[in-house]
């Protein structure tokens, strides 16, 4: 039997049950996913420090916005394959900079490396060349920095009685408490504190036989978020959850190897044609017979994240079968009809506002020019000098040009609001420099909701749009004025397929009801399960209180 190498995890076995296998049609004719019932899932943050509790260690204020935790690829039958993973991966670098990995499969031996870091950082020729094999999956990972984060670090690798598995993940499984101390109990020992190892050890404990069962039994288990693939000695398996929170497509390259990823950004760089969604709830098996479309289970109204078109994707990505570029350019020419500002020039906060800015200046026929220029080589950690500059943080990130901002109204688009620490500072750049008038323009409705599916975003209690009224808010970031993306009209231009997304960081209306809730716990370090203890990790978890004002269940 094979065996894999890196990452082993312990595993033991324990009773399962399969209550639904289907095959679907051929992918080119797959319907759309239509509600068939009503099955409310448990939700939790996948982030202990920004739930319920305020925390006494608050985030960096110079990097105020909400973190999408991951990005995955899988890429079946190219001989290059993990050269192809590792340049699909640097274009999904945004969905998570702190991790990287590539697991292969060659002479039915799983082989794995990973590391802490950027992709470039993570691997070069000679690791490329220790991964040989025509069938990889990768993965790229947001987590704040931690001692023990290596072992955390996707793809995981395991070997069981059957043989060995690899899973790279892309979400939040909102039973994981639940589901280990199970696990747990019936002898299982687990390597990491992520929930993905859950689903390796469903896998091995799953009494059925074919590998695409034991998957179809361990994901009727799990609740939550997740966009999956998995790697056997001969198969590749991509997962989508029945809601499709996160997103995964599927394309082809020219020689005939299949292509799965998060954003089609990365289809684009490995030249691999986009060819659909992974359609929520849907198991696609590729191997040697070809590929397979299986249903994994009865699914409700899809609940794809909204905020992929507002922040987290690329702009040449095209996300839940829309352009990404289309909807942020929309959303500012939007902006431009509802709340119009007299000005004489148009700036972005960049990267995320530019093309919503571009929008608003092409509708409202002002110039739109660079009054902010970003640097790309800031990292996470810098020397601050001994006596304290004012907006360090943000002066290395933005600099302000004077001559495009003095003496000018400045209308300045950005893609959200979240604490509002970072926009007052970007207002107080933009008037030293010299504009008489700032008015900021946000290319999304209120965050009022903190996210239980797979997005790391404060609590409630710090989003400021959660706290004050829309003046109040302009008063504490001190601009001229501001004005968000209305909520009707986010979901008006939506049109038909408004309902298949999920609002719930708007609305406070929670598709996913929230049951488990982990916590920050005051004077604890816990920083999604990458520092601390279990017995730390654990104590950060209480059951939600089903009164919370902020919880609500909705049927659409």
């Amino acid at each position: 039997m094979a065996t894999a190498t890196s990452q082993n995890l312990s595993l033991s076995s324990s009773s399962s049950t399969l209550s639904l296998y289907k095959t679907l049609p051929k992918p080119s004719s797959l319907p759309l996913p239509r509600r068939t019932h009503e099955s409310p899932l448990a939700a939790s943050h996948n982030n202990p420090i920004s739930d319920i509790v305020l925390s006494k260690t608050p985030h960096r204020d110079d990097d105020d916005k909400p973190r999408e935790e991951c990005g995955v690829v899988g890429i079946y039958g190219d001989p290059e394959a993990s050269r192809l993973c590792y340049l699909a991966l640097h274009a999904l670098q945004h969905r998570g900079q702190e991790g990287a990995g590539i697991v292969t499969v060659n002479n039915n031996v799983l082989q794995s490396i990973t590391g802490v870091g950027l992709v470039s950082d993570v691997f070069n020729e000679t690791k490329l060349d220790q991964l040989p094999g025509d069938l990889a999956i990768g993965h790229v990972r947001y987590s704040t920095a931690g001692q023990s984060m290596l072992k955390n670090v996707q793809p995981f690798v395991a070997s069981y009685r059957l043989g060995s598995v690899g899973v790279a993940h892309n979400g939040n499984l909102v039973n994981y408490r639940t589901l280990r101390a199970k696990l747990e109990e019936n002898g299982s020992i687990f390597n990491t504190t992520s929930d993905t190892e859950v689903v390796l050890h469903l896998i091995a404990t799953s009494k059925h036989k074919p590998f695409i069962l034991r998957i179809i039994d361990a994901c009727e288990k799990i609740e939550g978020a997740y966009s999956i693939v998995f790697v056997t000695e001969d198969k590749l398996v991509a997962v989508r959850d029945p809601h499709g929170f996160r997103p995964l497509v599927m394309g082809r390259r020219a020689n005939g190897a299949v292509v799965f990823a998060s954003e089609t950004s990365a289809l684009d760089l490995i030249e691999a044609t986009y060819e659909r969604e992974v359609y929520p709830g849907e198991v696609i098996v590729v191997d040697k017979d070809g590929v397979q479309s299986l249903c994994l289970m009865s699914h409700p109204q899809p609940k794809q994240c909204v905020f992929e078109h507002i922040y987290f994707a690329l702009p040449n990505s095209v996300v839940f079968g829309r352009s990404v570029y289309e909807s942020r350019r929309q959303f500012g020419e939007i902006l431009a009809t509802e709340s119009p500002a007299d000005c004489d020039v148009v700036i972005a906060v960049p990267d995320s506002g530019v093309v919503a800015a571009l929008g608003y200046a092409a509708k409202a026929g002002v110039p739109f020019q660079q009054g902010l220029i970003r640097s790309h080589y800031v990292g996470r950690t810098f020397i601050e000098p001994s006596q304290k500059i004012r907006d360090f943080g943000v002066k290395l990130k933005l600099s302000p040009v004077r001559a495009v901002l003095e003496g000018k109204r400045v209308v300045v688009v950005d893609d959200s609001i979240v604490r509002g620490t970072t926009s007052s500072k970007i207002v107080r750049l933009l008037k030293e420099a010299g504009a008489k008038e700032v008015h900021m323009r946000i290319a999304s409705p209120p965050i009022i909701g903190s996210c239980y599916y797979g997005v790391d975003t404060p609590s409630s209690e710090e989003l400021i749009s959660n706290r004050m009224t829309v003046e109040e808010i302009r008063e504490f970031i001190g601009s001229d004025s501001l004005a968000f993306l209305p909520f009707d009209s986010l979901k008006g231009y939506l049109g038909n397929d408004s309902p298949n997304f999920c609002y719930a960081c708007f609305s406070g209306n929670y598709p996913v009801e929230p049951r488990e809730l982990k916590v920050k716990r005051v004077g604890d370090f816990v920083d999604d399960g990458l520092n601390g203890s279990l017995e730390t990790i654990d104590g950060g978890w209480v059951k939600a209180n089903r009164n919370l004002k902020e919880v609500k269940v909705v049927d659409t």
